[in-house]
């Protein structure tokens, strides 16, 4: 019998905040500046006598995310020096916070927390071809939220769909954009496997994963190795390692700091919070401004009968589902007319915009200037269903729409796209049909049911494709009974 492994993940994920200034100090923070060491200041070069200034958005971007998770906000909270030295680190210590985390607890993708707190993120290290090194500070300072799991994800599926939720979640706050590619998010990953379901195995910490794919390799190549090394009787080391994007396996960096290697202490520069002395800062008035969060909607957008890959793109592109709420609105909530704008809009009128995104430009919904509004697709849906267009003629509309806008009533007739259904009328072109396709006819009556479709695409042809196949095809069955 083959012998059964137990995985176990915890994550720890690093979020850089969207603020205007730094955590302590009023120096940009601006994650797009190329030019280095221009974002700094005497407080987050660490210089003698300065004092650093809580930034008081940066808390309550946390305070919400403890909110939206339903974790256990703190009234009493302070901030802690870690020391450690590192060239990228100017004080010589990292402004944290160690036994008063912000928020406790809460769960998020089905993942419960153990704590989500703040501090200061530290500078960029960039290694040049030679002997040295150099490095830039402009990222020294940033606001930064570090959020971390328990124990309880059991696979790299898991692990990767948490990291995904996370930052859904920041960027619906507008807390961060938590872009992977830039280092904005940053994972590491705790993992341990056991033979004992009972018992975690010896874990192992994997750092540098910039990006959901990253997380999910690192994290499966981490327990093969740990059972080829169970297997073979080999003892697992307790400590960090990297991720080689390109061999796409770990190696060993250090071994495993313990908490109290870094001498954590309070920091006695900045005062210790109270959160219910800020009135801004109390659950009642911070739900006040929570938008609606990613969970609530995509239940709603289930609702509409949307594909769940629909739901996930809607739901990334904010500016999508605020489109996917007009169709609503616009229907009254007549879920199937919301379906089929929905079609519509997810095929053909996605693809147009993104087939015109030029190379090397990342499609965005919201800033596509040639856009038909809810209203106009709402009317060409309904145009739709009432038989007026075929189906064919709604793609037609939509394309004339965007590249020249106009109303889809008045292009529809200006292109002969109202179908007729006029019975008299259509029933004089049915007899014409009849009378100029004997064999199809006989051989629909001896039982070749697939001729009908036949006689009614010559019918099409006969009225220039404005017919409406629908009601051909009643009066064809009548003709032929």
């Amino acid at each position: 019998m083959e012998k059964k492994y137990y995985t176990t993940v915890g994550l720890e994920v690093h979020a850089e905040l969207k603020t205007q200034t730094k955590m302590f100090c009023n120096s940009k923070n601006d994650p797009d500046e190329e030019r280095p060491n221009v974002n700094i200041c005497p407080v987050c070069m660490g210089h003698p006598g300065t004092l650093p200034v809580v930034n008081k958005e940066a808390v309550k971007h946390v305070l919400k995310v403890g909110v939206a998770v339903g974790g256990e906000l703190a009234d009493f909270t302070e901030f802690d020096r870690k020391n450690y030295f590192y060239p990228d680190i100017p004080k010589g210590y990292q402004i944290s916070q160690y036994k008063y985390p912000l928020v406790s607890g809460g769960e998020l993708a089905g993942v419960k927390l153990t704590r989500v707190h703040l501090e200061e993120d530290t500078g960029t290290s960039k290694h040049e071809e030679g002997d040295y090194s150099l490095v830039d500070f402009n990222r020294a300072g940033v606001p930064l939220m570090e959020l971390v799991t328990e124990p309880v994800i059991h696979s790299a599926e898991e692990a990767t769909n948490f990291a995904k939720e996370l930052q859904l979640l920041l960027r619906t706050l507008h807390a961060g954009e938590a872009n992977m590619e830039k280092g904005e998010m940053r994972v590491e990953a705790n993992i341990s496997v056991s033979d004992d379901p009972g018992k975690f195995g010896t874990k192992v910490e994997v750092k540098n994963l910039n990006s959901f794919r990253s997380v999910g390799r690192a994290i499966e190549y981490e327990v093969e190795r740990h059972i080829r090394m169970i297997e073979k009787g080999e003892k697992i080391e307790q400590e960090t390692r990297g991720w080689d994007e390109t061999k796409e396996t770990t190696y060993s960096q250090r071994k495993k700091e313990d908490s109290h290697d870094y001498r954590y202490f309070p920091d006695p520069d900045i005062p210790k919070l109270w959160i219910s002395e800020v009135p801004e800062f109390s659950r009642e008035n911070l739900a006040k401004e929570m938008p609606e969060l990613p969970w609530i909607k995509r239940e709603k957008y289930k609702k509409y009968k949307l594909k769940p890959e629909e739901i996930e793109v809607s739901l990334q592109h904010p500016t999508l589902g605020d489109y996917i709420e007009e169709l609503s609105r616009e229907f009254k909530e007549d879920i199937e007319h919301v379906r089929l704008a929905a079609n519509y809009l997810y095929s053909d009128i996605l693809g147009i915009l993104k087939s015109a995104t030029k190379a090397g430009e990342t499609f965005d919904f919201s800033k596509s200037e040639k856009m038909i509004t809810p209203k106009q697709l709402a009317e060409i849906t309904r145009m739709l269903k009432s038989g007026e267009i075929s189906s064919r003629g709604a793609k037609d509309i939509l394309a004339v729409i965007m590249k020249e806008g106009g109303d889809p009533k008045k292009i529809a007739v200006d292109m002969g796209l109202i179908q007729k259904s006029d019975p008299e009328a259509l029933k004089k072109i049915i007899e014409k049909i009849i009378a100029d396709n004997p064999k199809a006819v006989s051989e629909y009556k001896a039982g070749k049911l697939n001729n009908l479709q036949f006689l009614i695409g010559q019918a099409m042809k006969e009225t220039k494709g404005s017919a409406n196949p629908a009601l051909l095809k009643e009066l064809f069955e009548k003709a032929l009974a």
